[in-house]
């Protein structure tokens, strides 16, 4: 049988463009041909999409000692109650849309941009997220349920 952990779709980010500010949504159509509605990272590929979680965010930030707003990521998910450490090859279920996990987002210096000291406490338990191929189109909303299974089943 498959193990399966849920959570919950926390938040939401797009941007238009390379380094441009990160916009909120409370909803959004994410495609095989597009990845996130307004993104600019999403023609096919392995990064169409990134998640991250909150209590890995929450733990980055804790090491850090100060709270940072999520969106310093530039993450296009925020998913509660699952953590994503080596999990390539899994498959992340919003509503009707299926990703699958492609590997790690590596923290990058952007981070330290931000923040000083971030990218490096990103780097444990792959605390900065993970990148996803879109499997299945869908369209997702805040408050969603959110299943993270080693199948498509």
């Amino acid at each position: 049988m498959t193990e399966k952990k849920t959570g919950r779709l926390l938040a939401i980010a797009t941007k238009n463009m390379k380094r441009a500010p990160m916009t909120l949504k409370e909803s959004t159509h994410v495609t095989v041909e597009q990845g996130v509605e307004g993104d600019h990272r999403g023609k096919p590929g392995d990064r169409q999409v990134t998640v991250i979680s909150k209590d890995s965010w929450d733990a980055a930030c804790q090491a850090l000692g100060e709270q940072i707003p999520w969106i310093a990521r530039r993450a296009n998910m925020l998913i509660s109650d699952i953590i994503f450490e080596e999990s390539t090859g899994q498959f992340i279920k919003i509503g009707n849309l299926l990703l699958e996990i492609t590997g790690e987002t590596k923290p990058c210096d952007r981070m330290d941009e931000y923040y000083p000291g971030l990218q490096n406490v990103l780097k444990p338990g792959w605390r900065g997220g993970v990148t996803c191929k879109v499997i299945r189109s869908g369209y997702v909303k805040l408050g969603d349920i959110v299943t993270l299974a080693d199948s498509t089943d």
